[in-house]
């Protein structure tokens, strides 16, 4: 299979829109078309769901995508690899994050590193937490950021911070009539939340929280990501929950956030290491992380120190 196909379909698989996703791949509409209905056909699968008006992933399609990533991510990080050797680079940082954490917060810290250290190189590669545990344990990562401490034989899970959930909703939804949102009124509405078997911190943290509520739930779709969430979202299916600051980075016109009323409940974001001494580059990182005592929007982040 040529990578070609499989960054065309990462393309649409994210903005489920083939205009949109031919000018982020610079070409026409017409071959991208086409090269979907190749990619289907040679994996003998739909992918895209185009009973409705509006495109959506199949269950094997959101599959894909997840896959598509992490071996998109691994090619690039082969030619990162191979270009830094030929520049000299000797120090550097492999961090893995997943799609449902606080990008403003990851910024701060990049931009923090790239002050305090300009001569490391920092990879960044955005992969699910399973594909994370197995690029650690075959040393394609040195770090990675999750939300979840679910780690096997041989990982540390650290917890470095915490953020409030907040509740997402399209842009005209009875719900923003409300300043803050009691969570038993957001149970009303049709929930899209992240899938089961999707192997995400994000869905296990989310669902006992809404366990814990003790009401029944109208869950009408279940996806693989934040982005295609947020899509289902825009498009008026249901309402979901997400980390507010991540969700708000995106500047998307079509959802707004309000957050949960009284003591909201928090997903907490862990650092994931394998265990042993880390490298002198990794423990600065480690350190620099740990540092950061206060979130972007000045609220107090939890630490864990390593046992």
């Amino acid at each position: 299979m040529e990578l070609r196909l499989l960054r065309y379909f990462a393309a649409v698989a994210e903005e489920l829109h083939l205009a949109r996703a031919a000018e982020r791949l610079g070409i026409d509409q017409s071959p991208l078309s086409r090269a979907m209905r190749d990619l289907e056909k040679l994996l003998g699968v739909a992918l895209f769901d185009r009973s409705s008006r509006q495109t959506r992933l199949t269950w094997a399609g959101q599959v894909l995508l997840v896959e598509c990533r992490r071996v998109l991510a691994t090619v690039d990080q082969a030619i990162k690899a191979t270009k830094g050797a030929a520049q000299g680079y000797q120090n550097y940082v492999r961090i893995a994050i997943c799609d449902s954490l606080a990008q403003p917060r990851i910024a701060t810290l990049l931009a923090r590193s790239r002050e305090e250290e300009p001569e490391l190189e920092i990879r960044v590669f955005e992969l699910p937490f399973s594909q994370q545990l197995k690029g650690l344990h075959t040393d394609l990562l040195d770090v990675g950021f999750a939300l979840s401490a679910a780690v096997n034989h041989g990982l540390v899970a650290e917890l470095v911070w915490t953020d409030p959930l907040s509740v997402i909703v399209p842009a005209r939804h009875p719900l923003l009539a409300h300043t803050q949102v009691k969570l038993a009124d957001a149970l009303k509405f049709p929930l899209v939340l992240c899938h089961p078997d999707a192997a995400s911190g994000c869905h296990d943290q989310i669902k006992a929280v809404l366990d814990d509520a003790g009401l029944p739930l109208k869950v009408v779709d279940h996806v693989t990501s934040l982005g295609v969430m947020l899509t289902l979202v825009g498009a008026g299916y249901g309402i979901g929950f997400a980390i507010a600051s991540q969700v708000q980075a995106l500047n998307r016109p079509d959802i707004a956030t309000r957050p949960l009323a009284g003591t909201p409940p928090i997903l907490s974001t862990y650092l994931v290491r394998r265990g042993g001494e880390p490298s002198e580059p990794l423990a600065r990182f480690i350190k620099r992380v740990k540092s950061m005592s206060k979130a972007p929007n000045g609220e107090p982040s939890t630490y864990l120190s390593e046992p």
